[in-house]
C-alpha cells in the first residue's frame, strides 16, 4: 500500500461526487475518504452554475417523466431541499421561484390537463392557470409585442410559489465538501488538479494513478461525468455501451422577462429536453432559455482537447450505428438535431432560435437577448448497445469487484443525494461497513 491509501477514493468534485463524499463522512463508519478533482476546484464543468438549469428536478413540471419516475425524483429532489434547509442555504444559493410548465394549442391544453390529473395526488399543491390566471402572475406569456393577447389556446400547470425549484449545484457541491471534512475522527482529503490517467487493480486493492501521485484504494467511486464511461472502458468494463455527448447551450435576456420557471411541453420523440425559460440567479434574475441540444464530439465543453477521449468512449461499430441511424432517419428528430446545429451558427442562429422561445414569450424581440457566451455543459447520453438504444437517464457500472462507474444526466444534480444513498450502500456492502440510515432519512428525508 501506498501512504495516499483510503477506503474509498470518489473520481469527479462535481456535485454527485460531493454528494457521496458528504454521505459517506457523515452517516457511514468508513475512515478515510479521497475525492479527486481534475481541476483546480469544485464543480468546475456541468455542476457549475451557467452549464446546467439550476433547476431542482422534482417531476412536477417535467411532463416527460412517467409517474413512476417522477415519484422517485420527488423524494430525492426533497432531499436537496431538506440538505439545504439543514445548513441554511435557502435565500443563499437555494431559491423558491413560481414555475409552471405551460401547454399551447388546443392539443397540448388538453394534455396538461390529463398531466395535471395524473400528478396530482403526487403533487397536491399543483394549480392549472388558465389564459386570464396567466396574464396576472406570468404577463409575457399572453401579450404580443403590441400588447394584444395570443391567439391560442393556452394554460399552465404549476404552483405561484412557496416551493423551493432553484438551485446553484455548484455552490451545493462545495457546502458538501466543507461540511464532510468538519466530521471528526475521519480522513476526508481532497486533491485538486489530480486528473486520473489509470485505474487498476491488483488483488483486492485498486491503484488509481493521477499525473503525479499514486492513490490505493478498497473501494473507488467515479462520478467524472462523461469521462465515467471512459475511465470504465479502459479496465474493459461497460463495453456494451457508448457515449453519445450532447452539450447544451443558453441565450439570456438583458433584463427580467419572466417571473419564474416556465417549461414546455416535451415532444415524446426527443429524447433531450424540450425549451424553458428561467430566471438565471447568477445574472440578477434575468432570463435564460434554453437548451439547444447539439452533438458534439468532445467530453467536456469549453475545454481543449477530449476528442480522442470521446472516440475512445463512443466505441463505434454497427450498433451505435444503427442507433444513429434510427434517430436519423425520423424526420421530427433529424429536423431537431440539425435545426439546434444552426443554433450554434452566428448571425443566424439568434433569428433561429427566437422564433422557438416565442412559443413562451410571443413578445420576444431579437435585441432582448443574446447568445451566452460559455453557458452550457455535455450531458453523456449513453447508448446501450445490446438493446441497440439511446438510453434516457442515469447509467451506472457496477462489475461488483469494488469500483462503480456512474454517468449523471439530468436529474443527475437533483438526485445527488439519492444517488448516493445507493452508492454508500453498495460501499458499506462491500466493505463490512455501517450505513447509520436513521440519520440519514432523520435529516434528509423525514
Amino acid at each position: 500500500m501506498t501512504k495516499n491509501h483510503y477506503d474509498v477514493l470518489i473520481v469527479g468534485g462535481g456535485i454527485s461526487g460531493a454528494a457521496l463524499f458528504y454521505e459517506l463522512a457523515k452517516y457511514t463508519d468508513v475512515k478515510s475518504i479521497a475525492l479527486l478533482e481534475k481541476y483546480e476546484c469544485l464543480s468546475k464543468l456541468n455542476s457549475h452554475g451557467t452549464s446546467n438549469s439550476q433547476t431542482i428536478h422534482c417531476g412536477d413540471i417535467e411532463t416527460n417523466y412517467t409517474l413512476d419516475k417522477a415519484r422517485k425524483v420527488k423524494e430525492t429532489a426533497n432531499m436537496v431541499v431538506k440538505y439545504c434547509l439543514h445548513h441554511g442555504h435557502e435565500g443563499k444559493f437555494m431559491f423558491a421561484h413560481q414555475k409552471m410548465a405551460i401547454g399551447v394549442g388546443d392539443r397540448e391544453v388538453a394534455y396538461m390537463h390529463n398531466r395535471y390529473e395524473e400528478v396530482k395526488e403526487l403533487y397536491p399543491y399543483m394549480e392549472v392557470f388558465d389564459k386570464e390566471k396567466l396574464a396576472q402572475i406570468e404577463p409575457k406569456l399572453i401579450f404580443d409585442v403590441n400588447g394584444k393577447e395570443r391567439p391560442e389556446n393556452i394554460i399552465g400547470v404549476g404552483v405561484e410559489g412557496g416551493h423551493y425549484s432553484t438551485v446553484d449545484f455548484g455552490a451545493m457541491s462545495e457546502s458538501l465538501v466543507e461540511n464532510a471534512q468538519k466530521t471528526l475522527d475521519k480522513t476526508t482529503d481532497v486533491f485538486f488538479n489530480s486528473q486520473v490517467i489509470s485505474i487498476k487493480k491488483f488483488g483486492d486493492i485498486h491503484v488509481v494513478m493521477t499525473k503525479d501521485r499514486t492513490f490505493t484504494a478498497d473501494f473507488v467511486v467515479v462520478n467524472a461525468g462523461a469521462h465515467s464511461l471512459y475511465l470504465a472502458h479502459k479496465m474493459d468494463y461497460g463495453m456494451d455501451y457508448s457515449c453519445l455527448p450532447i452539450a447544451g447551450s443558453f441565450y439570456v435576456s438583458k433584463k427580467k422577462i419572466l417571473n419564474g420557471k416556465v417549461y414546455m411541453v416535451q415532444n415524446p420523440k426527443l429524447p433531450f429536453a424540450a425549451l424553458h425559460g428561467d430566471p438565471d440567479i447568477l445574472l440578477d434574475g434575468c432570463t435564460r432559455f434554453g437548451p439547444t441540444a447539439l452533438v458534439l464530439p468532445k467530453l467536456e465543453r469549453y475545454v481543449n482537447g477530449t476528442y480522442m477521449d470521446f472516440l475512445h468512449a463512443l466505441r463505434f461499430d454497427h450498433n451505435v450505428a444503427k442507433v444513429f441511424f434510427d434517430l436519423f432517419k425520423d424526420s421530427d428528430i433529424r429536423n431537431y438535431i440539425l435545426k439546434n446545429l444552426l443554433f450554434e451558427v452566428p448571425f443566424i442562429n439568434k433569428k433561429l432560435f427566437i422564433q422557438d422561445a416565442r412559443k413562451i414569450v410571443p413578445s420576444l424581440q431579437l435585441e432582448d437577448i443574446e447568445y451566452a457566451k460559455n453557458f452550457g455543459g455535455v450531458r453523456p447520453q449513453v447508448i446501450d448497445k445490446k438493446s441497440q438504444k439511446l438510453m434516457l437517464g442515469e447509467a451506472s457500472i457496477n462489475p461488483g469487484t469494488g469500483i462503480v462507474f456512474n454517468m449523471t444526466p439530468s436529474p443527475g444534480a437533483t438526485s445527488c443525494l439519492g444517488n448516493a444513498r445507493r452508492d454508500v450502500r453498495l460501499v458499506c456492502e462491500y466493505l463490512g461497513k455501517t450505513f447509520d440510515e436513521a440519520l440519514f432519512a432523520q435529516e434528509l428525508i423525514d
